[in-house]
């Protein structure tokens, strides 16, 4: 297992495992529609180009048998998805394909984050995760992240609702 911080040039990269992971883990869950439409927002190679290029924000892909196994994506200021403050990190996205999963990968990924916070002199991290993600609550909770809030989250025009979990660093 590696992780690698991503480029500009990982950008097509990126945009693939991103629809793999993100239809993987919600297509069950959400209409072709709404689940596309999210889709084509949110990891069109453009988009992903310019989060790439945001000195706030920062990606990693996470390597298993030199197979790009799930990725990470953090922010800090003003690229974080919901203020919270410049003492904070955010996880907006961490994945790990299928495949990968029971494996540790996502423990990994999650801790790179806590490191790159403590080493930015952070006090907390925080996340957003969709409130019917029972799997993804129960990981974060064991690692310590506790429900501090909720917002709205758009899969196309259908509003859900993601928990906000913090941790104090």
């Amino acid at each position: 297992m590696t992780i690698k911080k991503c480029t500009l040039e990982d950008s097509l990269n990126l945009q693939a495992i991103s629809v793999e992971t993100f239809t993987e883990t919600f297509k069950d869950h959400n209409s072709p529609e709404h689940l596309n439409a999210y889709l084509e927002r949110a990891y069109n190679v453009n988009q992903l180009k310019q989060e790439l290029t945001n000195q706030s924000s920062q990606f990693f892909f996470v390597y298993y048998n030199q197979e790009v196994a799930g990725y990470l994506k953090t922010n800090t200021g003003d690229a974080q998805s919901k203020a919270m403050g410049d003492d904070s990190l955010e996880v907006e996205r961490i994945y790990v394909k299928k495949k990968f999963q029971k494996h540790g990968l996502g423990k990994h990924l999650l801790n790179k984050a806590v490191e790159i916070a403590k080493v930015q002199k952070k006090e907390k991290i925080w996340l957003g995760v969709w409130e019917e993600n029972e799997n993804a609550i129960a990981f974060y909770k064991k690692k310590g992240f506790l429900q501090t809030g909720a917002h709205s989250f758009y899969m196309g025009d259908d509003e859900q609702v993601d928990l906000i979990m913090t941790k104090i660093l």
